[in-house]
């Protein structure tokens, strides 16, 4: 589950049941739900499984009635629907529930491999939805207008999390070995990451040792630059994180300027930040507004920008008054203060289609 469902589920689910639906995965079996409680969040995780060479047309009808079973077996019957993409819509279109929800956190329309449909599908989400949050500036900016009630909450950060960054905690056996300084990044390798700024920057700077966590996805792993100084280490669970930003001096991201990029905000600014680390982006808006312009993160163009403001951190990387406004900044962000404000909007659509609020309401997330 990605970071920012995980953080809000898991605070609804303190007092509703939340049904989170995943992905559907392809397997040589029957089609039916794979459906458990996540310990640490309680979480329910739904995964259907489809038969492997199921065809493509027949997909939504099948989820459509593992969905209907789904709520038939766990007895419910009220419900909020909360979405991550519009293309649930595809097979939830007939559900009635109480509210619904539309937490956008990307504009997915402008993703590599993108369905045609995508847009349509927004569209009819726009139509549905009592409530739109937003995951950054410029998407609130961009969707505020197609829709009366979208609300901006950015990504928040776990700092506790975060700050056993430098708790002494044992580093990581596949980063042990990586000379200093480190740079590094974590998140999704896609058409989003400025390859080319990548691979001047280490090739600029073959002494700094430059670390990539994350899958591959969307390009080939043979696109990424290869030289003695990039290690590309793979996916790695959130709660290992903290071991290896513990053995980084700065936090990297390298975002090329695309449509895909357009109205990203990145969560790692606030998690890097937490850590931390000194941060180096090139100039996505969100990450320019607020925390390039209040001189928390340094902004980068290019690999030869990048080496300049990376010589700057090293020749200097102990500023207390960074570190104080870092500190006063990240105060302002919680994931409880996120979800809080959240929840007053759901209630209050709630109260205002006069609605009963009976014991065990459930929410249903699609992923």
């Amino acid at each position: 589950m990605l970071q920012r469902p995980q953080h809000l589920m898991s605070r609804f689910a303190r007092n509703r049941r939340v049904f989170f639906f995943e992905e559907a995965v392809f397997e040589d079996v029957e089609p039916h739900i794979r459906q458990q409680i996540c310990a640490s969040t309680g979480v329910h995780v739904v995964k259907p499984v489809l038969r492997t060479g199921t065809d493509r047309s027949q997909f939504n009808p099948i989820l459509r009635q593992l969905l209907n079973d789904t709520l038939q077996r766990n007895n419910i019957s009220t419900y909020l629907t909360w979405y991550y993409t519009p293309m649930a819509m595809e097979f939830t279109g007939a559900l009635d529930p109480r509210a619904v929800v539309y937490d956008c956190m990307d504009e997915l329309s402008a993703f590599a491999g993108a369905p045609r449909s995508m847009l349509v599908n927004e569209e009819a989400l726009f139509r549905t939805a009592d409530l739109v949050f937003t995951g950054g500036a410029s998407l609130y900016e961009s969707k505020r207008r197609q829709h009366g009630s979208v609300h901006l909450f950015p990504s928040s950060v776990d700092k506790a999390h975060f700050a056993t960054a430098h708790s002494g905690q044992a580093e990581p056996v596949d980063q042990q070995s990586i000379p200093k300084p480190r740079i590094g990044y974590a998140g999704v390798i896609d058409e989003r990451m400025d390859l080319e700024l990548v691979r001047g920057a280490a090739a600029a700077r073959p002494d700094w040792h430059f670390i990539f966590l994350g899958p591959t996805a969307k390009i080939s792993p043979d696109a990424l630059p290869q030289a003695p100084n990039l290690h590309w280490l793979g996916m790695k669970p959130y709660s290992e994180l903290p071991a290896y930003f513990g053995g980084w001096q700065i936090g990297f991201l390298p975002f090329a300027l695309n449509e895909a990029t357009r109205f990203i905000s990145p969560t790692k600014t606030p998690e890097y930040l937490s850590a931390g680390l000194h941060v180096i982006s090139t100039p996505i808006r969100d990450v320019v507004t607020p925390y390039g312009q209040l001189g928390l993160v340094s902004i980068a163009r290019d690999s030869d920008e990048f080496v300049s403001e990376a010589e700057k951190i090293f020749a200097q990387p102990d500023v207390a008054s960074w570190s104080k406004d870092v500190r006063e900044f990240l105060d302002r962000m919680s994931w409880d203060r996120t979800w809080s404000a959240m929840d007053q909007l759901i209630e209050s659509v709630l109260s205002s289609k006069t609605l009963e609020r009976p014991q065990g309401r459930s929410v249903l997330v699609s992923d």
